[in-house]
């Protein structure tokens, strides 16, 4: 199952990155955890299908999964035409020989075999799989790489005196070398998000990649070809319309450009700042963003431009626009509902409803500071507002099974005044009941069933039968029911004292103990 649900995710997202940015394969497989081989098949897979990204975004994952099983069909003619493969680009490098000399020997030995067009489609892709090295072009706007510097600013913590060290955020753009610099308190992703946020407003623009060191911030688990990208970070990327790279690790070619920014800002930045004190991160930024502005405009001596003139010349125009509106950060959770059809959301010690019938699935919950929505087989089966109150339950009704709906159309107040129309007995019962069970749906079963009697034996003796369980403190349903069995309620109740003795010579009156008759 967790298997499915990976690969399905993926495959929403191959899509996604090939058809609306038009990543190569290569860097879609780098931004992935996946190899290149298997996102070019999964294209592949999905094209035969007949779908698109908009097609799939409304289809759960097991819908998905079933068109594409329909691609295993073919399975047999590609292993036919895949163990040529070899064989072909041998041909390819002979003189004179081209894909159509090639398609035509191919179906002379299976008649049945691919079109032309899918021949070479194939063919290509297997070349492409094959190739074993990769080059990095800095084009404009294609990627923004950053990085938290080594070395770290200080500022004076107003409640002790002492110097607190903060984290320097550098990121800068491959074309233009346009760089931002921002002071921030830690390396956690809540920081590392809202730091790449400020880039991007800061550059205007949006570019294509952003190329990060394998930090714990924005990658769980740092691999040359298959890193694992922090959801969140991932999130945050899908709502600017870009896609993470993470630098592959050792490798120097993908870390270059940053770490030349990190000495640049030591000596443009740090240096100037050492002797200046700095009482809070807002004061520290400004004076970074001034020197930043300085280090920006500073012309290259060959170029005879400086960063500024060749980002708003060549850079500028190629970034995506920003979207309306920033990023509202989001957290991740899997969890699994529990037998009340509830997800705790544990931050806040409080329960969620979700619709009855996914009561022990898992299911990934995303909230913000606004929301909790909870997902399962990738579509969303439930939203709600966010709610703080520790030790509290939000249930919709339209969540609930149909005997749970039924109670909870009840009210204490309603039970209350219904067993008040029957008469006083009756209604402090009900309250007695109440006020002893501790979970409200126990206690609503049990005031029903008292009020019911009523039908089968009258307000009356129901009454009478309330009155005598109360006066042995008994409030219960079946309590009550055994003395209407019994016909209990119907007996004269027992005086709560005997008789007056009779007067007799030797039983000594009250008088007897007075003072004066003692004397």
């Amino acid at each position: 199952m967790g298997k499915k649900r990976v690969t399905m995710n993926k495959v929403r997202e191959i899509i996604r990155l090939h058809e609306e940015m038009g990543l190569s394969n290569r860097k879609i497989a780098r931004a992935l955890r996946i190899s290149h081989p298997v996102v070019s098949q999964y294209i592949a897979d999905v094209k035969a299908a007949g779908l698109t990204h908009k097609d799939i975004v409304g289809l759960s994952d097991t819908r998905l999964l079933e068109l594409l099983e329909k691609r295993k069909k073919e399975t047999e003619r590609y292993k036919k035409l895949s163990e040529m493969f070899p064989y072909l680009a041998r041909e390819l490098k002979r003189t004179g020989v081209n894909r159509l000399m090639l398609w035509d020997e191919y179906r002379r030995k299976y008649p049945e075999g691919y079109s032309y067009s899918q021949f070479c489609y194939h063919l290509q892709v297997w070349l492409n799989a094959s190739e074993a090295t990769m080059h990095i072009e800095h084009k404009a706007g294609d990627k923004m790489f950053i990085d938290f510097a080594g070395k770290r600013l200080s500022i004076v913590d107003l409640e002790t005196g002492m110097l607190r060290p903060v984290e320097s955020f550098v990121a800068i753009l491959g074309a233009s070398e346009l760089t931002y610099v921002e002071a921030v308190e830690s390396q956690r992703k809540e920081d590392w998000i809202d730091a790449n946020e400020n880039a991007l407003w800061y550059f205007g623009g949006v570019p294509a990649a952003l190329v990060p060191d394998n930090l714990r911030s924005g990658v769980t688990k740092g691999s040359k070809y298959e890193p694992d990208i922090n959801p969140e970070y991932a999130d945050f990327a899908r709502h600017y319309g870009t896609v993470i790279l993470p630098a592959r690790p050792h490798s120097e070619k993908d870390k270059a450009l940053v770490e030349n920014a990190i000495r640049l800002v030591y000596s443009r930045i740090y240096a100037p700042l050492r002797d200046r004190t700095f009482y809070s991160l807002e004061e520290l930024n400004e004076a970074i963003w001034e020197l930043l502005e300085k280090h920006n405009n500073m012309r290259f001596q060959r170029l005879g431009k400086s960063r500024r003139q060749l980002f708003e010349e060549i850079e500028k125009p190629a970034l995506k626009p920003l979207p309306p509106q920033r990023y509202e950060r989001k957290s991740f959770l899997n969890l699994k509902v529990q037998f009340n059809y509830h997800i705790e959301l544990r931050e806040d010690l409080h329960y969620y409803s979700v619709p009855w019938k996914y009561k022990g699935k898992r299911v990934k919950v995303v909230y913000t500071n606004r929301i909790v929505e909870v997902y399962h087989d990738n579509l969303r089966i439930a939203f709600h507002i966010r709610d703080r109150s520790p030790h509290k339950y939000t249930t919709l009704g339209e969540h609930m099974p149909p005997h749970h709906r039924f109670y909870a159309s009840w009210s204490p107040q309603r039970m209350i005044d219904w067993g008040e129309e029957i008469g006083p007995e009756v209604k402090e019962m009900i309250e007695r009941v109440l006020e002893s069970r501790q979970h409200p749906e126990q206690a609503f079963k049990v005031c029903l069933g008292i009020l019911n009697l009523s039908k089968k034996y009258g307000e009356k003796r129901l009454g009478r039968a309330c009155r005598r369980a109360l006066q042995f403190h008994i409030y219960s349903y079946k309590g009550v029911k055994d003395i209407l069995d019994r016909g209990l309620d119907m007996m004269e109740e027992e005086a709560m004292f005997p008789k007056p003795l009779p007067l007799h010579e030797n039983i000594r009156g009250s008088r007897y103990y007075s003072s004066e008759e003692v004397l």
